[in-house]
């Protein structure tokens, strides 16, 4: 997942006399003790990691793993509910990227350490805070209909979520705890650089991005935004009379310079493509500088979670 790794090297949850169950905001809360989910018994899992560095591959305990990406994944520095949230969704995102199997089918293990097929991995950044985050929300995962969630995250929304066919062209399944969620948050606090941005492509970076998409583009001469989703960002830019998915053209352009979907304006100017747009990564699921936000505010990370992914559960795994 890509998420502030460009700003870093880059729930519980208070541990109550009982735990809750997470829903929508504005709905009552039940608040009761999680108890383990049925085949889990009440066992922490061990994951075999691969790692991208040397090759290797080396059993750890997932708890020990999730310290590792929620120190690569976010500012060390950040509020606890923050980093509590993230440690949540990164244990729900492990677990079901585990069990999905897409890893294994590249490396025979559970998960590995690139970023770009699973999630970012410091275990060289964790410190007291982070420890503290997994340690009070030990075992704890977001669940819909009794499964955990593809728990997506991203840098930051721009001020508005992503439904996961809208911000990832997701089409496998559906994923209705996505949601386009107005989100002041993610405005708040984040560099301005994710706040808004511009970025200029030659025709030919254009071009090349659409071939690697089985697409032809002759000549770029007009450009501008084709579809849109629920939360504004484009589905769809079109360059001439082809029309490219804006997901699938960021993630071939290079998601550090094409920072999202949601564009204020794309246009042609000496040759070059100029877009100008809001936020950073694909928009889906929780806004990490929108959660550090809120923790600031004051919301706890069952707070934050209910916020960005709508009708789950947190439920607690294993002891």
């Amino acid at each position: 997942m890509k998420a502030i790794r460009a700003w870093v090297a880059w729930s519980a949850l208070v541990v109550l006399a009982g735990a809750l169950m997470v829903v929508a905001p504005g709905c009552s809360r039940l608040f009761r003790r999680p108890a383990p989910s049925p085949g889990a018994a009440g066992q922490e899992p061990t994951l075999n990691l691969y790692s991208h560095r040397d090759g290797t591959t080396r059993q750890v305990k997932i708890e020990d793993y999730v310290q590792g990406v929620v120190a690569a994944e976010t500012l060390t520095d950040w509020p606890l509910e923050a980093l509590k949230a993230q440690a949540v969704v990164a244990r729900t995102f492990t677990l079901q990227k585990r069990d999905e199997g897409n890893v294994k089918k590249l490396h025979g293990t559970d998960a590995c350490d690139d970023k770009d097929h699973f999630q970012a991995y410091d275990p060289g950044r964790i410190n007291e805070a982070v420890r503290r985050a997994v340690q009070e929300t030990r075992g704890l995962v977001i669940e819909y209909g009794g499964k955990p969630i593809r728990a997506w995250f991203h840098s930051n929304s721009g001020g508005k979520t992503a439904t996961a066919q809208e911000g990832l062209n997701f089409t496998q399944e559906p994923a209705p705890y996505t949601a386009a969620v107005d989100d002041p948050y993610s405005l708040q606090n984040a560099p301005s650089d994710q706040k808004s941005w511009t970025a200029t492509f030659t025709a030919q970076e254009i071009q090349s991005a659409a071939s690697r998409l089985g697409k032809s583009i002759p000549n770029v001469r007009t450009a501008s935004i084709g579809k849109k989703g629920p939360s504004g960002r484009a589905l769809t830019l079109k360059f001439g009379d082809q029309e490219l998915p804006a997901a699938e053209l960021r993630t071939a352009l290079g998601p550090e310079k094409m920072k999202s979907t949601l564009l204020d304006s794309v246009t042609v100017s000496g040759g070059r493509v100029l877009m100008k747009g809001r936020g950073w990564g694909h928009g889906v699921g929780m806004s990490q500088w929108g959660a550090e936000a809120m923790a600031k505010a004051g919301k706890k990370a069952e707070d934050i979670i209910a916020f960005y992914y709508k009708g789950v559960q947190i439920r607690k795994m294993w002891q």
